[in-house]
């Protein structure tokens, strides 16, 4: 135990001796600090107000200068000063001044009462006449954050990194704010938010791996959803026209700083349209949404500016492919004659990557994906990579599918969905015979899921978001752990490892 935190502890003991908590009930709060500022504006420098305030917060900064103190006190709107004069508390209750000036320290929680002041040097402060302690701190506040201990710290605890970073508070703002507005732009337009199963006995909706587990009563294996999509769809089937999820998804892969295991997003599904009509849905939203969060479709991210204004690019991955590398995948006949043509070009053609259609996803991966900064629907994609959505009407090969792409990241994905159920058992089944050669990304077949399309969904298009890619951009973040509250970390006894991204 620290000599400081023993200090501390001794400090709580004599406020309770002395009646002064160290840890309170309530506190009944008349002003938060923001409002206090603005309505107070006005004040002449060294002129006081006979407005009675009641204030709450926690004690950031303290300076004691003889029979005069001067406290910063913070609430989760901002801050504003405490005005001590000995002569007037000690006037209220004797002892006060000196047990306010050694017994509260930087980090307490402090409730004041007391009139409005404008110092001479123009700060408005509260000139307290009465207070109470509301929560006694065992440990300092942080003084700054410096280099890569410090960057894991913010992360593993949030709670100081909350406390001493208002940038850190205002990205978590944004991002209730994003949420709520992502929620009420579909709300005012029909669409029904349903909760579909986390647990599910058969994973699917997306290429990725599970978490598994296990329900001990029913002795069943299960797994961790890593997509809504199958059960929204499930709901299209049973008549809803209009629906999405907002929540947790869980997929076994790796971390870095585009990627958390468990991430949020909102999948969206609308009876009637197509993957077009999805683009529209999607340009909408999202420049309304950024409008409400930033003030601006006009924004900035990491020193580029980035206009979400509608409307925005369209090309197919073929055009963009050809743009960058001049390989034309159209003309190639085998995955042999792909595969050489790219290597000659310096580009990887991994082994698994097994027909023209997944080398060409290969290809843009490689050489297209990360110049893609300004929003870009980037269109019709290979049948092989893409299970779950309707062949294209015109291309053979492809489907109805776009991926929208900001800053050289995908934010977006959308389908006109398949609604063959013949055609949908066909790929599941193929998804699961490469799942069976070890690809452990590969989807199964969901029985329960084909055997609702057998029963007939309408045309349908469908769209997922991450949120935190979308956070990250609206709050020019560069890492997804700084728009996480809590990132998935190794446990702090890995050391110089906990770190460690792939």
């Amino acid at each position: 135990m620290s000599e400081l935190r023993d200090t501390r502890l001794e400090k709580a003991r004599s406020l309770a001796d002395l009646g002064q908590g160290p840890y309170a009930l309530n506190f009944d709060a008349s002003h938060r600090m923001a409002a206090l500022q603005e309505d107070h504006a006005d004040l002449p420098k060294g002129e006081e107000r006979e407005v009675s305030v009641a204030v709450a917060g926690r004690v950031m900064t303290r300076r004691v200068m003889g029979k005069l103190a001067f406290f910063t006190l913070a609430d989760e709107t901002g801050t504003i000063q405490l005005f001590l004069d000995k002569a007037g508390l000690e006037s209220q209750q004797e002892g006060w001044f000196k047990q306010i000036t050694t017994l509260v320290d930087s980090g307490d929680w402090l409730g004041v009462r007391g009139i409005l002041r404008r110092t001479d040097r123009g700060e408005l402060s509260v000139k307290v006449s009465d207070w109470c302690m509301l929560t006694k701190s065992l440990q300092p506040l942080p003084d700054k954050w410096h280099g890569l201990a410090d960057v894991e710290k913010r992360y593993r605890q949030r709670y100081l990194d909350l406390v001493v970073s208002p940038d850190t508070r205002d990205t978590f703002r944004r991002r209730a704010r994003l949420v709520s507005g992502i929620r009420r732009w579909l709300d005012d337009r029909d669409f029904l938010e349903i909760e579909t199963p986390v647990l599910q006995s058969q994973p699917g909706g997306a290429d990725a791996r599970p978490f598994e587990t296990h329900h001990n009563a029913l002795d069943l294996p299960l797994t961790l959803r890593i997509a809504t999509e199958l059960h929204l769809k499930r709901l299209v089937v049973g008549g809803f026209e209009r629906v999405y999820e907002l929540g947790r998804i869980f997929r076994n892969e790796g971390v870095s700083t585009r990627h958390n295991p468990e991430f949020t997003s909102v999948e969206i599904y609308q009876a009637y349209t197509d993957y077009i009509g999805m683009m529209d849905l999607t340009e909408q939203m999202l420049s309304s949404v950024c409008q409400e969060v930033c003030g601006s479709t006009l924004i900035t991210y990491q020193g580029t500016e980035i206009n979400l204004a509608p409307p925005w690019r369209r090309a197919t991955m073929h055009e963009l492919v050809e743009d960058a590398t001049g390989l034309d995948f159209t003309r190639f006949a085998s995955r042999e004659e792909a595969a050489a043509a790219m290597t000659a070009k310096g580009l990887h053609a991994p082994e698994l990557a097994d027909s023209v259609g997944r080398l060409l996803n290969e290809a843009f991966e490689q050489a297209v994906e990360s110049t893609l900064i300004q929003p870009t629907f980037v269109t019709d994609y290979p049948v092989e990579i893409s299970p779950l959505a309707r062949p294209h009407r015109s291309k053979p090969g492809l489907v109805e599918r776009f991926e929208l792409f900001i800053v050289g990241r995908e934010h977006g994905n959308a389908f006109s969905e398949l609604t063959d159920p013949v055609d949908q058992r066909q790929r599941l089944e193929a998804q699961q015979a490469r799942k069976a050669a070890g690809d452990l990304e590969a989807q199964g077949l969901d029985e329960d899921f084909v055997n609702a399309l057998e029963l007939g969904m309408p045309p349908t298009g469908g769209l997922g978001i991450g949120i935190d890619r979308l956070v990250m951009l609206l709050t020019d973040s560069p890492s997804i752990r700084d728009v996480i509250a809590f990132p998935l970390l190794r446990p702090e006894s890995r050391g110089a490892d906990s770190l460690a991204v792939e």
